[in-house]
C-alpha cells in the first residue's frame, strides 16, 4: 500500500549544491540572473548560496554580494546555509537573506570531519549552543538535517541505530528547550541508499518522533535518486530538496564521482505525471535548466530538460 501526497513542496538546492563544486567562478550577474527566474517557476524556497570558509570553498565567497544583487519576489524565501556559529552570525549581517534556523548533524563521524572539521559527536554538541543562538536572537528553528545518514565512502553503509540516536538526541534537545522544528531531512549526501532503505529510515524517525515531518535530501550518485524519491512518496514524504539540471555534489564526499541532489525538473515531472502537485512551472522550470546548461557550457545531467516534457502530446490519441 502506498500513501502518495497530494502536494510536494521542493526545495531548490541548485545554486548552493552546484555552484560550490565547480572549478570556475561564474559572473554574478548571471548568477543572480538564474536565481530571479527560477523565482518565476512557482518555487517558494531557494538556497542561494552558503556561508562557509572561502579558502575550502572559494566558489561562495561573495555570497553577500550576490544576495544584494538579487531582486525579491516576496513570496520566495531565499536562504542561505551556515554550518556553525561564525556562519549564522554572518548570514545575520546579509539583510536579503531569509534567515531559518537550522540544527545539523552528522551520522558519520569520518565524513564530519572532512566537512565540518570536528567530529561528529562534537558537532552534535554544537548544536546545543546553535540552538540557544537561535533563541536569542528569535530565529525560529525550520529543519533538522542528518548527513550521511545512508552511509558514505569512509565508514560504509550507516546502522539505523545511529539514525535512531541521533533523532533521539534531536528530539530530546529540542524538547527540553520547548521547540519544535517542522521538518527532520535525512540526507543520502553520497548516494548510498536505495528504495527499500529510503522507507525503513523514513519509518524508524516517525517512531521516533511521529510529530516532526520526514523531508529527504537525495543524491542522484548512482542513478538511483529518482527511486529513492519514488519510495519516499510512497511513504508520504512530501518535502524534498532537489538540485536543478542535477547540478553539484559535496566537495568532501571523499569520492571524485559526487554528484548532485535529484533533479528538480525531472521530479517535478514525475510528481506532475502522477497527479502530485508542485505548484511549479514546469516549462519555466525546464527554461531554467537550459539557463543553467548555457552559463555552464557544458551538457547537463537533466533529462527533461532535454527530451522536454510530455505535455504536448497528451490527448493525441482522441485527435
Amino acid at each position: 500500500m502506498t500513501d502518495l501526497p497530494k502536494f510536494v513542496h521542493i526545495r531548490e538546492e541548485g545554486l548552493r549544491e552546484g555552484f560550490q563544486i565547480e572549478p570556475e567562478i561564474y559572473p554574478i550577474e548571471k548568477r543572480a540572473a538564474l536565481v530571479e527566474a527560477l523565482a518565476e517557476t512557482g518555487l517558494k524556497h531557494i538556497q542561494v548560496a552558503s556561508l562557509v570558509n572561502p579558502k575550502r570553498v572559494p566558489q561562495m565567497a561573495d555570497t553577500p554580494e550576490l544576495f544584494a544583487r538579487i531582486k525579491r519576489r516576496p513570496d520566495v524565501a531565499y536562504t542561505v546555509l551556515w554550518l556553525n556559529k561564525k556562519g549564522f552570525l554572518r548570514a545575520l549581517d546579509i539583510p536579503e537573506a531569509d534567515i531559518e534556523g537550522g540544527l545539523f548533524l552528522s551520522a558519520s563521524d569520518a565524513f564530519c570531519r572532512q566537512n565540518n572539521g570536528c567530529s561528529a559527536d562534537d558537532l552534535q554538541e554544537q548544536q546545543r549552543e546553535m540552538l540557544d543562538l537561535y533563541l536569542e536572537h528569535d530565529v525560529p528553528l525550520k529543519d533538522i538535517g542528518i548527513a550521511t545518514a545512508f552511509g558514505c565512502y569512509m565508514e560504509g553503509d550507516m546502522p539505523i541505530a545511529r539514525i535512531d540516536s541521533l533523532v533521539r538526541f534531536a528530539k530530546e534537545l529540542c524538547d527540553s528547550r520547548g521547540v519544535a522544528p517542522e521538518t527532520l531531512f535525512l540526507a543520502d549526501t553520497v548516494g548510498f541508499g536505495n528504495p527499500e532503505d529510503v522507507r525503513r529510515r523514513v519509518g524508524a524517525v516517525r517512531e521516533i518522533w511521529p510529530e516532526v515531518a520526514v523531508g529527504l535530501h537525495l543524491h542522484d550518485t548512482r542513478g538511483v535518486g529518482p527511486a529513492n524519491f519514488l519510495a519516499g512518496l510512497e511513504m508520504g514524504v512530501d518535502r524534498f530538496d532537489a538540485s536543478l539540471a542535477g547540478l553539484g555534489g559535496c566537495p568532501f564526499a571523499g569520492h571524485k564521482g559526487a554528484a548532485g541532489n535529484v533533479c528538480t525538473e525531472d521530479m517535478v515531472f514525475m510528481c506532475q505525471e502522477m497527479g502530485i502537485e508542485t505548484g511549479i512551472d514546469l516549462d519555466a522550470l525546464i527554461d531554467c535548466a537550459r539557463m543553467a546548461e548555457e552559463l555552464l557550457d557544458r551538457p547537463l545531467t537533466g533529462k527533461i530538460m532535454h527530451s522536454g516534457s510530455l505535455g504536448a502530446y497528451r490527448g493525441k490519441a482522441a485527435e
